[in-house]
């Protein structure tokens, strides 16, 4: 997107949120009980940014997303802290790109108590990319009229003559 003088730009204050500081394993470990706890604000902002088409319209969605998915992690070390560091671990070392199949038996701990203590079960394979409907109470935005050139040449007037096709019709292929 490019930008003129005129592109009004949000403040420091208005981007400024608390970080999730965690590393990779760590956010690869939680990352599928954050997306089914998370999944309404997610939705939210993704929506937001595919019908607004400009991320400036959507800090505050944005921002929504990050305290939720900080609550889940606070969440997370309140009640299944052994666990999920258990988890962690194995995702770091038990394989170079943090593979999921070597920490089976620590993942199935660690989704049990998620289980147990906040009713978060592990989504199926493929419940991502299935197709949702997101019920949003946020209007929804007026389409943008098309663009009007002034010198754009004049269409033909309607009560023009129009002749038939010189060398036939360019259709022929639709027999």
């Amino acid at each position: 997107m490019g930008i003129t003088k005129d592109t009004v730009l949000p403040t420091e204050e208005e981007l400024t949120v608390q970080e999730i500081n965690l590393s990779g394993p760590a956010l690869r470990a939680g990352a599928f009980h954050l997306g089914i706890d998370c999944e309404f604000e997610n939705n939210e902002f993704i929506l937001c940014r595919n019908e607004l088409n400009d991320p400036r319209k959507c800090i505050q969605e944005g921002k929504a997303v990050t305290e939720c998915a900080l609550n889940f992690f606070r969440k997370v070390k309140k009640s299944c802290a052994g666990e999920y560091s258990q988890y962690v671990n194995c995702l770091d070392k038990s394989s170079t790109n943090q593979d999921f199949t070597v920490c089976r038996k620590t993942q199935a701990v660690f989704d049990k108590c998620m289980l147990d203590n906040y009713n978060i079960e592990r989504p199926y394979y493929g419940y991502f990319t299935e197709t949702k409907v997101h019920k949003t109470c946020r209007p929804k935005p007026e389409p943008e009229p098309p663009t009007v050139y002034e010198d754009a040449t004049p269409g033909l007037p309607p009560d023009a003559e129009k002749l038939p096709a010189k060398y036939g019709s360019r259709f022929h292929w639709m027999w």
